[in-house]
């Protein structure tokens, strides 16, 4: 008996091993029409400096804006809820793939029973004593599925490509959350020097109403000339509270993305602002293979794969399921006894074999559904692709631009530096009006408010260029530590 029961043990760890997993029904993977029309690189800008890697916001060197981030980063609400989103993919993932093992159940029962012997053929024997009885008993179960056609395995590969798919977009969420929180910093910057110059355009236009009132009572303007003095001067302190609102309103959207309130923003921030603006053109050169690093395109590329192995998965439910089972137990009167299962022993061995006859067309229109997914999937990935691609040419386009404007307006402010120099020694000497001297203060402040707002594009601008990389050059999305990749199915494509 033991001999046989050795036999057939052997027998069946060989159909596991001969059978499982034989068979996969997904579609061939191949890469969408797409990346075979793709560029191998970015166009060059004028630099001809190489392609190197680099933490895409150390450029800066703030620490308030590196402090800013690592809130964000640790704080942020959107990011708990994208991390709740993975948490709970990864628990599908596990889920999706238990199929592949057996599934293993044991048990213990015992029973009681008190009954009268009066009345039954017991009771001469018994003489009137009541029947009592214990009954203890032991199960171990097993059964698994015969993979042969790579239903399970499709469904536990599609769960996880999934999970990576939800890892990529926490990622898209924390790139999105540091690009936020970059570009209300960079406004916060801006806002406070607009202000500040603002606040002096004010004085400046102040002393020019004074001096034009008094040119006017002596009849050397005329009063309309003074009304448009009183006007501009009356617009520009109009746009003081427009910009203040502007900047509480800013620092209370940054103070969301740290996950604060806005009274806790001033010992956050701080008064003293001073991030570097990096000029240096875009490296020559970008290789293509940097949009393959984009959270959002390589999530699609991850629910492509999981749109693939589920249609091969739904595909395997047209052919038959064979599944296995065995079952050992153990049944005695006292507690010790039920432990002695090799004494005492009973065992079960099964097989069985289920084929869809008729479903009334029901696995047929989920193959179809299948199906449609995938090339619903296969065009949405495609879509990606193109649009990052043209996301980083026009990011690219634009940065070059804003340098090119900075530029000029750089120019523009030392026309205007020595333009108001020179207007004030020609009043100190004599020979020039307070009045040119206050318009020639005045062109050099607006230039310098134009210039703070271009260095803030400038900034933004590379803040875009990064951003649709997917963030740093050499980060690329990690595929999340929740599984090892199942083993390959012999004639898998």
């Amino acid at each position: 008996m033991k001999n046989r029961f050795t036999n057939s043990r052997f027998m069946l760890v060989a159909m596991l091993f001969a059978t499982n997993g034989c068979v996969s029904m997904a579609p061939e993977s191949t890469a969408p029409a797409i990346n075979a029309a793709m560029p191998v690189a970015f166009d060059q800008s004028e630099s001809g400096t190489p392609y190197e890697s680099a933490r895409w916001w150390a450029s800066f060197e703030d620490p308030v804006l590196d402090n800013l981030l690592d809130q964000a980063l640790s704080r942020n609400l959107d990011l708990a809820e994208a991390s709740a989103r993975l948490r709970a993919a990864e628990a599908r993932a596990r889920i999706s793939k238990s199929g592949l093992f057996p599934q293993i159940s044991a048990g213990l029962d015992s029973s009681y029973s008190d009954s009268p012997t009066a009345g039954t053929s017991f009771s001469a024997i018994a003489g009137g004593a009541r029947l009592q009885s214990e009954t203890y008993s032991s199960s171990l179960a097993f059964s698994y599925e015969l993979d042969i056609w790579g239903k399970l395995r499709n469904d536990a590969r599609a769960g996880r490509a999934d999970a990576i798919a939800s890892a990529a977009d926490l990622q898209a969420a924390r790139l999105a959350v540091m690009a936020e929180v970059i570009t209300s910093y960079f406004d916060i910057v801006d806002a406070r020097h607009q202000i500040a110059l603002t606040t002096r355009i004010i004085d400046v236009l102040g002393d020019r109403v004074e001096q034009s009132e008094n040119r006017y009572s002596r009849g050397l303007i005329t009063s309309f000339e003074l009304y448009q003095v009183r006007q501009d001067f009356r617009n520009v302190q109009a746009g003081l509270p427009q910009r203040e609102s502007q900047l509480a309103a800013t620092e209370g959207q940054l103070a969301v993305l740290v996950g604060r309130y806005s009274n806790d923003m001033d010992d956050l921030i701080g008064r003293n602002l001073t991030p570097k603006l990096a000029f240096d053109p875009v490296p020559a050169g970008l290789p293509i293979d940097l949009l393959a690093q984009r959270p959002d395109v390589f999530a699609e590329s991850q629910r492509l794969e999981a749109a693939r192995y589920n249609l091969g998965a739904r595909r395997a439910e047209l052919f038959p399921a064979i599944s296995l089972s065995a079952g050992t137990g153990s049944q005695a009167g006292s507690p010790p006894g039920v432990l002695d299962i090799f004494d005492k022993w009973v065992l079960n061995l099964g097989a069985g074999l289920t084929a869809p006859l008729f479903q009334g067309g029901r696995i047929r229109a989920n193959i179809e559904i299948a199906d449609a997914e995938y090339a619903q999937q296969t065009a949405v990935y495609a879509r990606t692709v193109l649009t990052a691609y043209q996301e980083v040419t026009t990011a690219i386009e634009r940065y070059e631009e804003e340098r090119q404007r900075y530029r000029f307006l750089f120019s523009q402010r030392d026309e205007t530096e020595a333009a108001a120099a020179l207007q004030s020694r020609r009043f100190a000497t004599g020979v020039g009006s307070y009045v040119d001297y206050l318009d020639a203060l005045r062109a050099q402040f607006q230039v310098e408010s134009s210039l703070s707002s271009a260095a803030r594009d400038v900034a933004l601008a590379r803040l875009g260029i990064h951003r649709a990389l997917g963030g740093s050059w050499d980060d690329t999305p990690p595929a999340p530590d929740i599984m090892a990749e199942p083993p390959a199915i012999e004639g898998e494509n």
